[in-house]
Order: C-alpha cells, then structure tokens, then sequence
C-alpha cells in the first residue's frame, strides 16, 4: 500500500465517527421496526372481512342460504307433524362469521400477542447484534488501515471470534462422559451427595447386600 493509498489520521476519524452514528441510527431503526411489526400484527388479528369483500365468497353464501332456507321448511313441517307450536319450534339460520377462531376469542389473541411480541423481540435483538457486528468489523477495518507495525496488527488478530468464547454444547459432555460430569458440576453439594447415596443404594440392592451402619452414617452426615 502506497501512501497515497494509505488513510490519513484525520480521514480514519471522520469515518470511526461515520461508522459509530451509522450503527446509533441503525438500532433505532430496528426499535422502530418492531413497533410497526408488531402494529402490522395487532391489524391482522383486528382484520374482519365481510362475505361481500370477495365474490366467491358471496355466491357460497348465496347458495348456502337457498339450501338453508329449504332445510328450515322440512324442519318447519316434521313440527307441525309433531304438534310443537310455531314459537317452540327449532330453526335453522345461517351465520358468516367476520373472524376466526384465533382472532375472535380475546384469551387467544392475548396469546398470539405475547408470542409475537416475544419473537419480534428476538428479531430485534438478533438485528442489534449483527449492527453491532457490522460496526465493529467497520471500525476494525478503518483501524488496521492505520497500523504500521507488526505487533499492533498481530494483536488485532489475536482477539478471540465469538465461536471460541462459547463453544458447541456436547450431549456426551453433558449426559456424563466427562469425569465429573458436567451435570454433577452443576448440582449444589448436598444435592451431589444424595444423588451418589441413591445410586450406592441402587447398586446394594441390584448385588443384593444390605449396607454397612457405616456407610448409612457417613452417607448421612
């Protein structure tokens, strides 16, 4: 790289100061993202819609309430034929419902909302971190562009990724193949102890011997 090529000073800190109000503005924008997402939500659950908004909706209900209207004078009939006064007897009716089952009962849409609000949520963050990210790589970028030396560069490729700060769970890890297992690492001590007592005995029991008042005692304390 030539010096032409190279960033000046005052060049690399107007960009550092670029990339930094790039990031600020970006996370506002998710802010404001997720409140339009979850407002697009809240209108879909609040959406009705009319037999009359769609033209095949409107000839099934049309047809619908011929074959409704047909079955309500058979209904009307076997009445009379069972002696039940006109204002006891039965009826047919047709209903078209403006909503869904998700969308009609509060309960439900309470719970939608919460789920939405919890994955909207998660999108934010998920687009926090990769602004975060973006700027960092940015102002690492700009940075390195002004190093001149071997070991300010070699220290800035030494810096641990984030894979290696939090690696792969392993299931054998975890499920008991390290010595102790994780999971024993995790219990409290007097859990640990009644957890190894449990299987003392379990193991007394499979080999059918009766345990020592010694091993009880100390299992004990």
């Amino acid at each position: 790289m030539t010096e032409t090529d190279r960033m000046t000073k005052g060049e690399r800190e107007d960009m550092q100061r670029l990339v930094r109000q790039r990031e600020k503005v970006q996370k506002s924008a998710a802010k404001t993202r997720s409140t339009e997402l979850l407002s697009d939500f809240e209108n879909q659950m609040a959406a009705e819609y009319g037999f009359d908004d769609d033209g095949v909706w409107a000839a099934a209900k049309k047809a619908a309430a011929i074959e409704v209207q047909k079955a309500q004078l058979r209904v009307e009939d076997r009445c009379r034929e069972l002696g039940i006064p006109k204002q006891f007897a039965p009826s047919l009716s047709l209903l078209w419902s403006h909503r869904g089952y998700d969308n009609a009962l509060e309960k439900r849409r309470n719970e939608l909302r919460r789920v939405a609000q919890a994955q909207i949520g998660s999108l934010e963050q998920q687009a926090i971190t990769k602004i975060e990210q973006a700027s960092v790589e940015a102002q690492t970028a700009i940075a390195i562009a002004g190093l001149t030396s071997d070991a300010a560069k070699a220290f800035i490729t030494s810096l641990p990724t984030i894979d290696s700060l939090m690696p792969a769970l392993s299931y054998n890890e975890l499920a008991g193949e390290t010595n102790p297992p994780i999971v024993e690492q995790l219990l409290t001590p007097n859990a640990l102890r009644q957890r190894r007592y449990r299987e003392r005995q379990q193991a007394l029991r499979d080999a059918n011997v009766t345990p020592a008042i010694a091993d009880l005692k100390e299992d004990a304390s």
